[in-house]
Parts: structure tokens; sequence; C-alpha cells
């Protein structure tokens, strides 16, 4: 197995534009909107930044918002942990920004801390930080 096994994830969602503002205020970022690749497929998508020239040289894993019929958020599914100078930050800009703080920052030993928020769909995501 590869140090990190994990090289995609969506997060899917109700309203789309809802949730763009959400994870765009939350980590101060832009997501770039990516065309259905399947046009048959009625698919919105946004993706987080990454290295586009070489997307699997860079940290972490890339990934997108997802609007799609079948595909619903909610809590009870894969929980998807983000890297952050402290955790959180990005927790309290959750609470501002139309999400919830599910479990505040909490220690977790020589590996750092994290923190788990609901977004704005009802999704729960973790965030990480070694300070």
């Amino acid at each position: 197995m590869k140090i990190n096994p994990v090289v995609h994830f969506e997060i899917y969602v109700q309203d789309m534009d809802r949730a763009k503002a959400f994870y765009e205020a939350l980590f101060d970022v832009k997501l770039e909107n990516m065309p259905s690749p399947t046009p048959e497929i009625d698919m919105d998508m946004w993706f987080f930044p990454m290295d586009k020239d070489d997307p699997m040289s860079g940290y972490g894993a890339g990934g997108m918002l997802v609007k799609m019929e079948g595909f619903t958020p909610g809590a009870g599914g894969t929980l998807v942990y983000f890297g952050c100078d402290d955790c959180a930050v990005q927790a309290a800009r959750a609470a501002a920004n139309g999400g919830s703080i599910h479990q505040e920052k909490m220690s977790i030993g020589e590996h750092g801390f994290c923190a788990v928020v609901r977004d704005s769909e009802g999704n729960l995501i973790g965030l990480h930080s070694m300070t």
C-alpha cells in the first residue's frame, strides 16, 4: 500500500451555491468548475485547488463537491479530513458560514489535533493540524 492511498474524494451536496460558498469561506480558497465528463448525466462539480500540471505530486488528495441525482449528503458516510495550520480556526469558520462544530479541537497526542464540523449540507468533515 502507498504511504497516502487516498487519491480523490467527493463530497455530495444538495445546494451547490451554498456548499461552494461554505467551503470557499472555510478554507479561504476558490473552487473551480469541472464540466460533466458524461453529458447524459446531469452533474455539477467543483474541484478544490490542486496542482493541475502534476496532480499526483502534491500533498494530499484531489477532491470536489458534487451535486448529482442519487447521491445525497448527510451523516454516517465517509469522513474526510482536511489539513489545516490550526484546526480551531477552520472550526470557527465552519460555524460562522452555515455549518456547526460537532467536536471542538482536541489533542490526539503525538499526531496533533483534530476537530469535526458539519458543513452547510449536513456532512461531517474532519479538520487536522499539528498545532
